[in-house]
């Protein structure tokens, strides 16, 4: 089977090639190629897009905007985006932190895609580019139809708004430490006042087949001490809208056992 990659540095360019039959869109590699030696046939063409904003991160006015081509190796050396460096750092080993992107990420089944799980708890917006169309996207929103209605559409950035400090939290559960794939990946924002929490947003990875965000976690925090006692109707509901997945990994019951574990362990932590 032959391949060919195209490499644009318009956006335009790039977003007319990539609706044609067989084109995926080329950022890191590190899934799509994986595709190819499995003998995905459909794939037929690459399309490459090498905008110089695509590799830019911004910090500004309590703003991130990161581009899809920044890869994990990137966001763990940035000296302002501290908060994320677990997040990025738990995504493979060093090869892989060098060439997995933001963007591809967002695309990855589970149990990959461990740094939207985190994006997911940022609530950030995903910015998409393509032939004649452009628009802003809730992360929610793409991941519900990352396969369908953006799948033809090149992602150019991700942006969302720099979390109080320590609010933002993030653990990955995995056989192999420090770089296996993902049991459970959990993050979090949780603001407090008074000692109770006042805001809560929960984002789990490996709990469906994609991240997904757990609503009913989130509402049973809400005015709750960051004590054991005080998390407790939370951890009762962690699996409440899930579908954990089956793979080589760990089965869907293991993994709808251990979750509630390790969000007590990290809504408890001291970050």
């Amino acid at each position: 089977m032959s391949v060919t990659l195209q490499t644009f540095t318009d956006l335009e360019d790039a977003g007319a090639a990539l609706t044609a039959p067989g084109a995926a869109y080329f950022g890191g590699g590190t899934l799509l190629v994986r595709r190819a030696n499995e003998g995905d046939v459909a794939l037929t063409r690459y399309v490459r897009l090498t905008a110089p904003a695509l590799r830019a991160i911004e910090v500004r006015a309590g703003m991130v905007r990161i581009g899809a081509g920044v890869t994990m190796g990137e966001i763990v050396r940035h000296p302002e985006l501290g908060f994320l460096g677990a997040a990025a750092r738990l995504v493979g080993g060093p090869a892989i932190r060098n060439a997995a992107t933001v963007g591809g990420n967002l695309f990855a089944r589970a149990p990959y895609g461990d740094f939207a799980v985190a994006l997911l708890a940022l609530d950030a917006v995903v910015h998409l580019g393509g032939h004649k169309l452009g628009r802003d996207v809730p992360i929610g929103t793409f991941l519900a139809e990352r396969e369908t209605a953006f799948a033809k559409l090149v992602v150019t950035a991700v942006s969302f708004a720099v979390p109080a400090a320590k609010a933002f939290r993030f653990t990955k559960a995995s056989r192999v430490r420090p770089k296996g794939l993902s049991v459970v990946t959990v993050a979090a924002v949780l603001e407090t006042r008074d000692g109770l929490i006042s805001f809560a947003r929960v984002a789990l990875g490996c709990a469906a087949d994609r991240p997904m965000r757990a609503l009913a976690v989130e509402a049973a925090l809400i005015g709750r001490a960051r004590t054991p006692e005080g998390i407790a109707p939370a951890l009762a509901v962690a699996l409440n809208g899930t579908a954990p997945i089956t793979d080589a990994v760990a089965s869907g019951w293991y993994r709808g056992a251990v979750l509630p574990v390790h969000l007590g362990r990290l809504l408890l932590a001291d970050t």
